[in-house]
């Protein structure tokens, strides 16, 4: 009796070649009989599943996303149920940092989508572009409590912090990628600004 073939085990099995090479050799060089051959099955099994490299980009993509709130979970059931809102945005922020073989690629691929979705009219039209958005409601949101809990530096404007906080994580992820800075050295940055938005403990 022939062994039944588990479909969506092999289109994640060639996503994730798609993410090994892509981080290997930068996405843009990266075509399907690379990802074929990263796999270890046919060219036209890849196109099989996902017709066109446009497919299996987006595919990679909800991947990479997949992955990072998976990180973001992780982060923050280590920070606990009981941490304050600062421990809760430090945890946010940090995560997105490239300080493991992981965070590195999916920081180095996930600025990739972003670029190449300048001239990629099918990738700009993907939710991706959007989500940034979530992320900037979601710490905005923290702020707000942590403002509401009179925690916060008076005359802090948390819409504007929220932006120039994600501006500035992914700005310092960009120098650890490139090995600008040490991953000590932008955790010591995002402190300082954390510092100078909430208010120092025991202070009113």
């Amino acid at each position: 009796m022939p062994r039944r073939v588990d479909h969506a085990q092999r289109r994640t099995e060639i996503v994730e070649a798609l993410i090994r090479v892509a981080g290997r050799r930068g996405l843009h060089a990266v075509g399907m009989r690379d990802v074929a051959a990263e796999a270890g099955v046919s060219l036209r099994l890849v196109q099989y599943y996902f017709e066109t490299k446009e497919k299996l980009l987006f595919f990679g993509l909800e991947q990479l996303t997949e992955r990072f709130g998976k990180r973001v979970s992780d982060r923050l059931r280590a920070v606990g149920d009981g941490a304050g809102p600062r421990a809760v945005v430090e945890a946010l922020l940090g995560v997105a940092l490239p300080t493991d073989e992981e965070s590195r690629t999916f920081h180095h691929l996930y600025t990739s989508y972003a670029v190449l979705s300048m001239t990629d009219p099918s990738l700009a039209a993907q939710p991706f572009i959007s989500r940034p958005d979530a992320a900037e409601d979601a710490l905005s949101g923290l702020l707000r409590q942590a403002q509401a809990a009179d925690l916060l530096a008076p005359g802090v404007d948390v819409q504007l912090e929220a932006i120039s906080l994600l501006a500035m994580s992914a700005g310092l992820g960009t120098s650890v990628l490139v090995g600008q800075r040490s991953q000590e050295s932008a955790e010591a940055v995002l402190d300082h600004h954390l510092n100078r938005i909430f208010r120092a403990p025991g202070r009113s």
